[in-house]
């Protein structure tokens, strides 16, 4: 159920949503102040959600900031931990599509291949509701299998669901311990990570990836002109501060 309800929250905290919600009330509201109201706020709404600038400033104080790989405490790590919500199994041309925060599994191998790691550990079951056979690990899994990367360095769990299901979860696969382990997901989800996994009681060291703030710009098209990707965004934004607070509330970090 708390499954069902995460992806029922998504759709109702985006802010698409709202600006839909607002036009419709306009359009269908018989009262001639009220639809200004509601004409104004949704397009001041639109114009705030859509600007690069104010998501930016938004996005870098929730994000925990990057570390490049030079820059991790001098000790090689037993593995990173990789949480899955990156990819999708495309069955018509069988094969795994990854999206934007495929940038958590590409960053792990460079780190392998740095020597900073001795193992990789993908955590991810399936993140549908309708299609929950689909586990992304095992798919992770055969796409490593095919350009080469050693069986012997990955480990996979495939259940779970949720952050909090990640840490607890992989916990029993964890090959020791007491072992460093670094924890690696997207930059704007590492603050609820990192409160699951200490929850859990795993020690792990953040290192953040898929970033969405970048350096601060004072450029026009930056500072006026709307985006609409920022729409979706701040979607991502919105979904990680409200699973935070639920995840607090529920006692999950």
């Amino acid at each position: 159920m708390f499954f069902v309800l995460s992806k029922l929250l998504h759709f109702l905290i985006a802010p698409l949503t709202w600006i839909l919600l607002l036009l419709c009330f306009y359009f269908f509201s018989k009262n001639e102040k009220n639809k200004k109201k509601y004409l104004i706020t949704s397009i001041t709404f639109l114009l705030f959600f859509s600007n690069s600038f104010i998501l930016d400033e938004c996005m870098r104080n929730w994000e925990i900031p990057a570390l490049s790989s030079a820059d991790l405490p001098q000790a090689q790590y037993e593995a990173a931990i990789v949480l899955g919500g990156m990819s999708f199994y495309d069955g018509k041309i069988n094969r795994i599509q990854f999206t934007r925060s495929a940038d958590r599994l590409f960053q792990a191998i460079d780190l392998y291949k740095s020597g900073k790691i001795k193992k990789i550990i993908f955590v991810g079951g399936s993140g549908s509701i309708l299609h929950n056979k689909e586990k992304e690990a095992f798919f992770v899994k055969e796409y490593l299998q095919k350009i080469q990367f050693p069986d012997s360095v990955l480990l996979i769990e495939s259940e779970s669901k949720n952050t909090h299901e990640n840490a607890f979860l992989v916990k029993p696969l964890l090959p020791y311990s007491k072992a460093r382990y670094l924890l690696v997901t997207s930059a704007s989800h590492m603050r609820r990570s990192l409160g699951c996994f200490k929850k859990a009681g795993i020690a792990t060291y953040p290192y953040s990836v898929d970033r969405y703030s970048g350096p601060r710009k004072f450029e026009f098209d930056h500072l006026i002109i709307p985006n609409i990707a920022a729409l979706q965004e701040w979607t991502v934004l919105i979904h990680e501060m409200v699973g935070y607070v639920v995840y607090k509330i529920e006692g999950y970090i």
